[in-house]
């Protein structure tokens, strides 16, 4: 049986009739840019997470490169962010300018340590940017603690955790700004790069929408430098269809979780927490192992496939390894050696967790299977 990480055809043919008619209505209007799906994909975003503002942009990363310019950080600022995240989170505060400032991350969530936050806010903090990592919310409470305490921006990196939920409330609609990805494997998915950004403030939204669109309110005539980040209309058509979806597949993707954390749990494996407060909706289901690339072979001959999510914690990276020595952050540093990912998408059945659990018993302890060969041999 060959499992993989996540099947995006598979979920195409489930909802196919619905995605065909929305593209083929887009094409029939020839609006493609700007259109009247982007407007009511904002809108219907914006009602979902129970927020005032949504402006549709061209990606994750344009949605925190806007974030930020429109919050106006920039040269001479810093933004606390977590060293165990997409490289995206670090290079949005470098492309405006700003000094990304490093912290670890806590060994359960692998989100953001809010303690160390804490001991790294200097007179330039402007803002902390919590990731809500694989699709758990970071720990908010503490977290708002502390930006209240220094007057710091919370700009939530929500690209992982689309329906997610901290303390009743949808991740994303919690900060000053949330800032979301439709990369097509995340929980809501476009069929092409898109993002969005969030926040009930509409002076910052009006000015996320003038920096992705050339920095105008009127076309051709520019108020600001700005750049051309814009989500375009058969994406949002896109996007409209399976958002109706998201909370299914959430709730599945929930249920293959609980399914994988039960039978793993049994061997002794460490699998994903979930905090009281926090509703995670399992963007990627994460295990950690010791000799985990033995683990990985030993998957892939099975016909199991499985990913790395990160190999490199942000300051062992190339741009901060002047900065930053091994050891500085030893949660990340140990999560990116030990983490892997599991096959988890909500169109996968409960037979193929039950095959790749079985592959990992075989890979993480061959000598058990041996011995229960025997004993049944035996008998």
């Amino acid at each position: 049986m060959s499992i993989e990480l996540i099947d995006l055809v598979t979920q195409y043919r489930t909802i196919q009739p619905e995605i065909d008619k929305a593209v083929r209505q887009v094409l029939e209007t020839g609006q493609f840019i700007l259109g009247a799906n982007v407007a009511q994909l904002e809108h219907e975003v914006a009602n979902y997470l129970g927020v005032k503002c949504a402006v549709g942009v061209a990606s994750g990363t344009d949605a925190l490169i806007l974030s930020l310019r429109a919050l106006g950080i920039g040269p001479g600022d810093e933004v606390i962010i977590p060293t165990y995240t997409f490289f995206a989170t670090a290079e949005a505060v470098v492309l405006v300018g700003a000094t990304p400032v490093l912290v670890d991350i806590e060994a359960d969530t692998y989100c953001l340590d809010v303690r160390q936050a804490a001991e790294r806010i200097t007179a330039r903090t402007k803002a902390i940017m919590p990731v809500h990592l694989y699709g758990h919310p970071a720990d908010m409470k503490s977290l708002f603690e502390v930006a209240g305490a220094y007057g710091l921006k919370v700009i939530e990196d929500n690209a992982q955790a689309f329906g997610a939920e901290y303390g009743g409330r949808k991740t994303g609609s919690l900060g000053d700004v949330g800032c979301l990805s439709f990369f097509p494997s995340k929980n809501l998915g476009a069929f092409g790069d898109g993002g969005m950004v969030v926040t009930n403030d509409g002076e910052v939204a009006e000015r996320v929408r003038i920096f992705g669109t050339h920095g105008w309110r009127k076309k051709y005539y520019p108020e600001v430098i700005g750049t051309n980040s814009r989500l375009d209309e058969l994406q949002a058509a896109i996007l409209r269809v399976k958002l109706r979806y998201v909370d299914k597949w959430n709730e599945r993707r929930r249920d293959l979780a609980r399914q994988y954390t039960q039978q793993l749990s049994s061997l002794s494996i460490a699998v994903p927490k979930e905090y009281p407060q926090a509703r995670s909706v399992y963007h990627l289901y994460i295990i950690r192992v010791k000799e985990r690339e033995r683990v990985r072979r030993f998957l892939q001959a099975e016909g199991i496939a499985s990913a790395v999510y990160y190999p490199q914690p942000l300051h062992l990276t190339e741009p901060f390894r002047n900065q930053y020595k091994p050891g500085d952050f030893p949660m990340a540093e140990q999560a990116s050696e030990e983490t892997v990912a599991l096959p988890l998408y909500p169109e996968m059945s409960s037979e193929q967790v039950d095959e790749v659990v079985k592959a990992i018993r075989q890979a993480v302890f061959p000598s058990l299977d041996v011995a229960r060969s025997k004993r049944k041999a035996l008998r």
